[in-house]
């Protein structure tokens, strides 16, 4: 599909005015113009600025076989006229209406082929010497299709950018909605983890309920009752042996540790795990610096970690 014809810009306009005033002041013509066609309109684009220039910007024509240019889009050909007077084929045109019996014109276009225009010069007598310059108008008019293709490859890549751009902004649509949903899957899949491993606590938590509350205590009224009497007090033995392993890796590690903890210990415990300083916690329980040390000590005793060099914080949690 054909690309849509960009706007002539006026530092173009302006350069192609120098081009047209250059053309008609070598050629010592009073007209040398630009025409751009826009069907079935032909009209004056530029037009040099010399005495006896009939022709005005703006100025327009419909396009017939009685205007020199139309010959000139027909062929997409050099015309040359040397005296429409006394040529047959243009006594009757149209620009005679301006006195304009010489002309000389060649079309211009765009890279894809399609018609712009013309460029040509105009007189009103046989002008032989403009003749010898038809060179040099035929380089004005590579200079202005130059341009055109310039104007076409213009639009193309600011056309490209605006493609790219958009694709670009798509994409980054696209990543900060996939990093949004990712996000939200990641947030329901810590939820759902989260609930899971609650879940999971509350039915250790139920199972380690019942056996110190079922079985344990009759456990410890067989244990009245055997004695020291064999094998009976080694099987005995044996079960609890098992309970324990099995309420150990229900509770694990760090249940099984704080179960020799106080109440206050164990909560302090857990607010050193949180990472909450002595003061912190002391103002938190309402207690005296000193007291929550005096329980800090009793912890790590508890823990076996009298050593100084063992940061409770750390021992705590790596068994949690």
């Amino acid at each position: 599909m054909a690309l849509r014809k960009p706007t002539i810009p006026q530092d173009m306009i302006a350069k192609w005015q120098r081009v047209v005033d250059l053309a008609a002041e070598i050629a010592k013509v009073p007209a040398s113009l630009v025409m751009k066609t826009d069907r079935p309109d032909h009209s004056v684009l530029v037009a040099s600025r010399t005495e006896g220039n009939p022709y005005k910007v703006g100025q327009s024509f419909e396009l017939n076989s009685k205007l020199y240019c139309y010959a000139v889009l027909e062929n997409r050909d050099e015309l040359v006229v040397e005296d429409a007077f006394t040529d047959p084929d243009w006594s009757d045109n149209q620009d005679l209406e301006h006195g304009m019996s010489f002309y000389v014109g060649y079309p211009l276009v765009w890279p894809d082929g399609t018609l712009f225009g013309t460029i040509c010069v105009l007189d009103e007598r046989e002008n032989r010497e403009a003749l010898l310059y038809r060179e040099l108008l035929q380089e004005f008019r590579r200079v202005i299709e130059g341009d055109l293709s310039l104007l076409i490859e213009m639009a193309r890549r600011e056309r490209a950018e605006k493609k790219l751009h958009e694709t670009m902004d798509g994409l980054e649509r696209r990543v900060a909605e996939r990093t949004r949903e990712l996000e939200e899957a990641n947030t329901a899949l810590r939820v759902l983890l989260s609930k899971l491993e609650t879940s999971r606590h509350e039915f250790e938590e139920q199972i380690l309920r019942q056996i110190k509350g079922l079985i344990l205590p009759h456990v410890a009224k067989l244990r009245h009752d055997i004695g020291d009497q064999e094998p009976d007090r080694s099987h005995l033995e044996l079960v609890e042996t098992n309970l324990e392993n099995i309420t150990s890796s229900f509770a694990g590690k760090l249940v099984v540790a704080f179960e020799g903890l106080t109440p206050t210990e164990a909560e302090i415990a857990q607010m050193v795990m949180n990472g909450q300083t002595t003061k912190d916690i002391a103002k938190a329980l309402s207690r005296e610096t000193s007291t929550i040390d005096f329980h800090r000590n009793n912890i790590r005793k508890k823990l076996g970690i009298g050593n100084r060099g063992v940061n409770l914080r750390s021992h705590l949690l790596s068994i949690q």
